[in-house]
C-alpha cells in the first residue's frame, strides 16, 4: 500500500458523484467499492495515529504522524502533546493506557467522518459522533534508560478518532504499541496497512478486524438493539472462524463496578449529579483512573446521552484551562478528570468533587469513602471522598448496595458485579425517562389529521405543568422501587442540557416521522387525476415540490416505508410525462442540473 503521494479527496468525490446522486462514501466503504482511495478505510475508523516523545529542550513533541497527509492544527498538536503524558505526582513507570477528549479546531474542513452519516444514523444516541470533538487513545511507556540524558525512555502512541469506542481502541493499542516500542516505524506502517483493509464500522454487523497477526471480533451496537443486550448478542454468536484471537463483548463500555467500587455507597447521588448535568471534578492519582472514572460517570445514565462537555483527562496546559477554572462565573456543566495537585486549589470552588485513591484490583474489598464538606478539600493529598453539599432527591437503594457488597465478600467475578451495576443504572434511567417518552409521544398529531394537500400538522408544545400532572398516575413509581422527591428531580432535569439534548433529538425524530407520513399520504393519492383538474403552472409547482420532498427524504433518511421513495419518483415521472414536451424538457433538465 502506498504511503506517500496520496491522491486528493476531491478526485475520489468526483468519481463517486459520477456513480449517481444516491451513491455515498458510506455505501462505497460497505461494498468494497473500487473507487475508494488509499486511506479511505483507515479514515472511517481513525483520523490519525501520533507518536509523542519527550525532548529535554522542546518538551513533548509529535515525532511521527500517520497517515503522512493527516492534518492537525498547531493548537490540536499542542493539546495532543500535553494530554498524551501523565501530569501527576504518580510515577507511572511501565505501561499506562488512558483516554482523553479535546475540541476540534474551529474553521476545519469537514473530515471524512462527517461524510458517513449513514453509519451514524443507525448508532445509539450515546455513540453518535460529536463533530466538535476528537478522542485520543493513549498507550504511554516510561522505563529507565541510562543511555538517555533524562535517564528515562518516555513515549506515547496515540490514536485520534471521532469514534467513542473506548474498549475497542484500547484493545487495538495493546496489540500495536508494545511491538512499536520494540521495532519502531515499520511496525506502525504494517498496523496502519492492516487498518486500511478493515471493513467499514457498520452498526449491527459482526466485524472481523485483523491487526498485527490477530483478528478482533466486534459488533457495533445499533439504535434498534434492546438496551443492555449488546454483550449477549456477541456472546451468543457462533464462532466459526478459527483465526479469531480476541472476541470483544463491548466496544465502548468501561468496568463500572471497578470504577465506582470506592464510592458505591454513593452511586445514587452520583447518578443524579450526572443526570442533572452538574459540574463535577474527578481527582485521581493517574490518568488511567481519572479517565476511566469520568467515562463511567458519563455512561451511568445510558441509554440517555450525556450532552454536556466531559474531559476524561484534563491538564493545566489544556487550551480550555482558563475557561473552565475561572472564578468570575459559576462552574460550567462539565465533568473533568484531573491528576495534577494544582487542581485541588484551582477547582476548590466547584460544587462537587470526587477524590479517589488507587483503584483496587478485582476481588479486593474496597474501602468506602464518605461524603464530606467542600471546605475540607485542601490539596490533592486530602483523603479520598465525595466532597459535596448536594442532597439527593431520591432515597438510597439499599438493595443494590447489599447485593454488590455481598458479591465482594463472596468474591463474585468482576464481570458479574459490573453487569449487576450496569443493569441497575439502566433500569433506574429507564424508569426516569419512560414517563417523559410517554408524554412527548402524546404531542404527536393523530395520523388522520395528515392531509396530502396541506403542510404536515405541527407538534404540540411541551408543557412542564401538563407533564407534571401525568406523573401522578404514570410516573416512575410504576417501574422503580425507589422513593423520594421524583417531582423535584424532574423539575431540575428539565433545566439541564441533558434534557435539552434529549428533547431536541426526540423533536427531530417526531418531525421527520410527520414528514414521512405526509410523503406516504401523497404516494397513496392518484396525482394524475389531480393534475387534470389543475393548470399546467400548478402541475409544474407540484413537481418541483415533490422533487424537493424526495431529495430531502433521501438526504435526511426519513423513516418511510421501503417502497415510498420509489413510488414518489414514479409519481413525478408520470406527471412530467403527462405535460407538454417543452415543459417536460425543462423539468427533466432540473434533474441533471
Amino acid at each position: 500500500m502506498a504511503l506517500w503521494g496520496i491522491p486528493r479527496l476531491e478526485e475520489r468525490n468526483e468519481r463517486l458523484q459520477d456513480q449517481g446522486p444516491s451513491r455515498s462514501l458510506a455505501e462505497a466503504l460497505c461494498v468494497g467499492n473500487s473507487l475508494l482511495l488509499p486511506w479511505d478505510r483507515f479514515s472511517a475508523w481513525l483520523h490519525c495515529i501520533c507518536v509523542v516523545g519527550f525532548d529535554l529542550e522542546l518538551g513533548q513533541a509529535v515525532e511521527v504522524l500517520y497517515p503522512p497527509h493527516s492534518k492537525l492544527t498547531d493548537k490540536e498538536k499542542t493539546n495532543i502533546c500535553y494530554l498524551s503524558f501523565p501530569d501527576s505526582n504518580a510515577g507511572c513507570l511501565g505501561d499506562t493506557q488512558f483516554c482523553f477528549r479535546f475540541r476540534q479546531s474551529s474553521g476545519r474542513k469537514v473530515s471524512l467522518h462527517c461524510l458517513m452519516d449513514q453509519f451514524d444514523k443507525d448508532l445509539p444516541v450515546y455513540l453518535k459522533k460529536d463533530p466538535a470533538y476528537y478522542y485520543g487513545y493513549v498507550y504511554f511507556r516510561q522505563v529507565r534508560d541510562k543511555t538517555l540524558k533524562r535517564g528515562y525512555f518516555q513515549k506515547s502512541l496515540v490514536m485520534i478518532s471521532k469514534l467513542p469506542y473506548i474498549k475497542f481502541f484500547q484493545t487495538v493499542l495493546k496489540k500495536i504499541a508494545p511491538e512499536y516500542f520494540e521495532k519502531s516505524d515499520p511496525c506502525l506502517e504494517a498496523a496502519c496497512s492492516d487498518i486500511d483493509r478493515w471493513p467499514a464500522p457498520c452498526p449491527g454487523t459482526m466485524l472481523n478486524l485483523p491487526i498485527m497477526g490477530v483478528v478482533i471480533k466486534v459488533r457495533i451496537p445499533t439504535c434498534h438493539d434492546k438496551p443492555g443486550t449488546t454483550t449477549q448478542l456477541i456472546e451468543t454468536t457462533p464462532q466459526t472462524d478459527a483465526h479469531i484471537s480476541i472476541s470483544l463483548p463491548t466496544i465502548h463500555e468501561v468496568d463500572l463496578f471497578r470504577c465506582f467500587s470506592p464510592v458505591f455507597l454513593h452511586i445514587q447521588m452520583l447518578w443524579e449529579l450526572v443526570l442533572l448535568g452538574e459540574p463535577l471534578v474527578v481527582m485521581a492519582p493517574t490518568p488511567s483512573e481519572s479517565s476511566e472514572t469520568v467515562l463511567a460517570l458519563v455512561s451511568c445514565i445510558s441509554p440517555l446521552k450525556y450532552c454536556s462537555d466531559f474531559r476524561p483527562y484534563f491538564t493545566i496546559h489544556d487550551t480550555e484551562f482558563k475557561e473552565y477554572t475561572t472564578r468570575t462565573q459559576a462552574p460550567p456543566p462539565v465533568i473533568l478528570g484531573v491528576t495534577n495537585p494544582f487542581f485541588a486549589k484551582t477547582l476548590q470552588h466547584w460544587p462537587h468533587i470526587i477524590r479517589i485513591g488507587d483503584i483496587k484490583l478485582a476481588g479486593e474489598v474496597p474501602k468506602q469513602v464518605k461524603v464530606k464538606k467542600l471546605k475540607n478539600l485542601k490539596t490533592l493529598d486530602s483523603k479520598p471522598g465525595v466532597y459535596s453539599s448536594y442532597k439527593p432527591f431520591l432515597n438510597r437503594d439499599e438493595e443494590i448496595i447489599k447485593q454488590l457488597h455481598k458479591g465482594v465478600q463472596q468474591k463474585r467475578p468482576s464481570e458479574a458485579q459490573n453487569a449487576i451495576l450496569r443493569r441497575h443504572f439502566l433500569e433506574l434511567t429507564q424508569s426516569f425517562i419512560i414517563p417523559l417518552e410517554r408524554y412527548v409521544a402524546s404531542l404527536m398529531p393523530l395520523q388522520k389529521s395528515i392531509s396530502p394537500w396541506k403542510s404536515p400538522p405541527q407538534l404540540k408544545s411541551f408543557s412542564q405543568d401538563e407533564f407534571m400532572k401525568t406523573l401522578e398516575k404514570t410516573g416512575p413509581q410504576l417501574t422503580s422501587r425507589l422513593k423520594g422527591d421524583w417531582i423535584g428531580l424532574y423539575r431540575q432535569f428539565l433545566k439541564s442540557s441533558n434534557f435539552d439534548g434529549w428533547f431536541r433529538t426526540r423533536w427531530k425524530e417526531m418531525t421527520q416521522k410527520l414528514e414521512a407520513l405526509h410523503l406516504e399520504a401523497l404516494c397513496d393519492e392518484d396525482l394524475l387525476v389531480w393534475i387534470q383538474k389543475h393548470t399546467e403552472v400548478e402541475a409544474v409547482d407540484l413537481v418541483l415540490k415533490l422533487k424537493n420532498k424526495l431529495m430531502w427524504a433521501i438526504a435526511e433518511h426519513l423513516p418511510v416505508k421501503p417502497d415510498t421513495v420509489a413510488r414518489l419518483q414514479m409519481h413525478i415521472d408520470s406527471i412530467i410525462s403527462a405535460l407538454p414536451e417543452d415543459l417536460q424538457g425543462i423539468l427533466l433538465k432540473t434533474d441533471t442540473a
